[in-house]
């Protein structure tokens, strides 16, 4: 059934609002392209970090795995070219299509896949891209689909994906700074308690989460509860954290 813009979309924001993580929003996005947008039967979400390779974050089954790999590995295919010209491509039968002769061959020889269409994603992060990806073992399957439609569903996910990459990375800032502040308060301890000074206190605490293979703030943690480094055996060229007893 076509999308209705004003409750689908609504409905979608609201759903992509309360995912807990970024992946968790990707997966939702996925899942909701194919149930909802006309002919998909498989989705997937394509994304390029700077320098490093392309990657396939979310997908809806192992199918879309398998053609994006057949994409990545012959360096072709509509998700790489709508990531490369910012457009919309679509292919209603990958095996004759000559746009991507490599790609299309082996994804016809390899899968069920016949139909594909691929979106940019238009996202926040300037060192980001990414694509929305959609797959059918139909041919032409996205012929009749209503192109302002998946404007406006690759519209409402970029703005998710912006959001939830946001509420992320002050998750783990603030994880990082609850993080400090126990170590801040670890060497405090040490130091009030040992007599040493701050460097002396922070490689004793360096020293136990290495031989006690202990992240360094839980062994913070447990001094600020306990007043004392944990136990360990040293090797004898390390500073003993013992001796600070």
């Amino acid at each position: 059934m076509p999308i209705t813009r004003s409750a689908s979309f609504a409905a979608l924001a609201r759903e992509l609002a309360t995912q807990p993580s970024l992946a968790a929003t990707l997966q939702a996005i996925v899942e909701h392209a194919a149930a909802t947008l006309p002919g998909a039967q498989d989705a997937a979400i394509t994304m390029k970090r700077g320098s490093q390779r392309y990657e396939t974050v979310a997908s809806t089954g192992e199918l879309p795995l398998q053609v994006d790999a057949i994409q990545y590995r012959t360096n072709e295919g509509p998700c790489l070219q709508a990531l490369e010209q910012h457009h919309v491509f679509r292919s209603d039968d990958l095996g004759a299509d000559p746009r991507w002769p490599a790609f299309g061959r082996e994804a016809a020889a390899k899968t069920p896949v016949t139909s594909m269409m691929s979106h940019r994603l238009f996202l926040e992060d300037s060192d980001t891209i990414g694509a929305l990806n959609l797959y059918s073992r139909e041919p032409a399957a996205f012929a009749e689909l209503e192109l302002t439609a998946l404007d406006d569903l690759a519209t409402h996910c970029a703005i998710a994906l912006a959001k939830a990459a946001e509420r992320e990375q002050n998750q783990h800032l603030r994880a990082a700074l609850e993080s400090n502040r126990d170590i801040g308060i670890a060497i405090g301890i040490l130091m009030a308690t040992k007599l040493v000074t701050k460097q002396q206190a922070f490689d004793a605490l360096r020293i136990t989460s290495q031989h006690t293979h202990r992240k360094l703030h839980l062994v913070a943690l447990e001094v600020a509860e306990t007043g004392e480094l944990p136990q360990f055996q040293p090797l004898p060229a390390d500073l003993d954290p013992t001796s600070l007893s």
